[in-house]
């Protein structure tokens, strides 16, 4: 029913193949696009989501807890109009 597939990823400009068995796992997910990047360009992109810089390592900003005033590190720039928990304390507000 399906066949292979030659696209082109937005990311990088090169050729790649969309599989028969690809295409047959998006229409078992219900997918309605095709991908639009290559593998390569599409773990990358998972990579830099995850680590939130793109060196593999996230970034940690200094911060006071707001239950037990101790410092701690956070992977996001804190706001003043929110509290900020260490890992302890973040535990009892889940």
């Amino acid at each position: 029913m399906y066949q292979d597939k030659t696209l082109v990823c937005k990311d990088c400009g090169q050729e790649f193949t969309f599989t028969a068995g690809e295409q047959e796992f998006y229409a078992e997910k219900g997918f309605q696009n095709e991908p639009a990047r290559c593998k390569e360009c599409r773990d990358a992109r998972k990579a830099n989501r995850r680590n939130g810089n793109g060196n593999g390592r996230r970034e940690l900003h200094p911060a006071v807890c707001a239950d037990c005033g101790a410092e701690t590190q956070v992977p996001f720039v804190p706001r003043d109009d929110r509290p900020v928990y260490c890992r302890d304390c973040y535990q009892n507000h889940r």
